[in-house]
């Protein structure tokens, strides 16, 4: 397959490069060269400039997916934090294919993930992306995003996600360009939504309904689920942790309660933000619910016991080291949101 790219390059000159033009692929070089003579729209870079024209080139990256249910594709992020080596590929995405058109779930941290998780579609199918749906602000899973808007989808994502990204997208870039490198953040932005959802909304994708629901203040205050009907399965983002340690950026009440509306719905399975593709399910959820309860119950008896922030986090959740990746990068800051919260109960 062969695609059409374009130079794209810093503002100052470096580093440069290839990004993908969607819309062009084809099965040969000399069809995609009579697609582009009809005339390109490129994508917007806003923090890139463009060099020369575009070109055609053999298909680029793609993501590693698993067809965990007829139709239902999960791709398992790697569980780490941002790395030269990773290049931001630490989080969960899915892709659901219904009859007439498919809807992608979470982008990944980049804008070499959104063009390779559209070269792993057109690997399955040629039916149109439609709708690219964020499940939160949290940029492993919304940075990918732009790349499908380019190619077609409508951005879907909580009524809130929109102002969140907006005050924290200069940070994030920032940061998986320190972590992950230049050429990573090159071309990587924010994709603004075009259907935010308050309550349920509810995506045919021929015959095949997706629910989407927006959830209040818990891991965030922009967390959506998907529930994909045919196969019974709720794509949770962050709202289900497995293997990696939890990440509280929102309200440790909240993530309780909803954890346990959650372990009362009736669903075949769970796909995660993070660790396995396929959760088995109410059991999936034991490890999370745990974690939460032994998060506030410390908490609450640090601040009982008239312990300072900067001593408690040192001893908040501490049973829990072995259960979790990642433990000591994100216990320290959920322990510091939970006491923050709890303090004023």
């Amino acid at each position: 397959m062969f695609e059409a790219v374009i130079l794209i390059c810093a503002a100052a000159g470096a580093p440069c490069e290839e990004a993908l033009v969607p819309g062009f692929s084809a099965p040969t070089p000399a069809g995609c060269e009579a697609a582009l003579t009809g005339g390109v729209d490129l994508p917007a870079w806003p923090d890139a400039r463009v060099a020369g024209e575009p070109a055609c080139r053999e298909a680029g990256q793609m993501l590693e997916f698993r067809e965990v249910s007829p139709g239902l594709f999960v791709h398992r992020g790697q569980i780490a934090e941002w790395n030269r080596e990773n290049r931001g590929d630490m989080s969960n995405i899915a892709f659901v294919v219904g009859d007439s058109a498919v809807a992608v779930i979470d982008s990944g941290s980049a804008r070499w993930m959104g063009e390779a998780v559209l070269r792993s579609i057109r690997a399955v199918t040629d039916l149109p992306v439609t709708h690219a749906i964020v499940t939160h602000m949290h940029p492993d899973h919304a940075l990918g995003a732009r790349v499908l808007a380019a190619a077609g989808a409508k951005v879907v994502g909580h009524a809130a996600l929109d102002r969140a990204l907006a005050d924290r997208a200069a940070t994030y870039l920032e940061r998986l360009s320190i972590q992950a490198g230049a050429d990573v953040a090159l071309g990587t932005g924010v994709a603004p939504v075009d259907m935010a959802v308050e309550d349920v909304l509810r995506i045919d994708l021929g015959n095949r309904e997706l629910e989407i629901r927006a959830w209040p203040l818990s891991h965030t205050g922009t967390d959506v689920t998907v529930l994909d009907r045919q196969s019974g399965a709720l794509i949770a983002g962050d709202l289900v942790f497995d293997t990696h340690a939890p990440s509280l950026d929102g309200s440790l009440v909240g993530w309780q309660a909803v954890t346990a509306d959650l372990v009362a719905t009736d669903l075949t399975a769970v796909v995660p933000g993070h660790g396995t593709a396929w959760l088995d399910w109410p059991d999936g959820a034991t490890a999370q619910a745990r974690y939460l309860d032994v998060l506030a119950r410390d908490t609450r008896r640090a601040i009982r016991d008239g312990l300072p922030l900067s001593a408690a986090v040192d001893t908040i959740a501490g049973s829990e080291a072995d259960a979790w990746a990642l433990f000591d990068v994100f216990n320290p800051r959920n322990a510091t949101v939970a006491f923050t919260e709890l303090e004023w109960e």
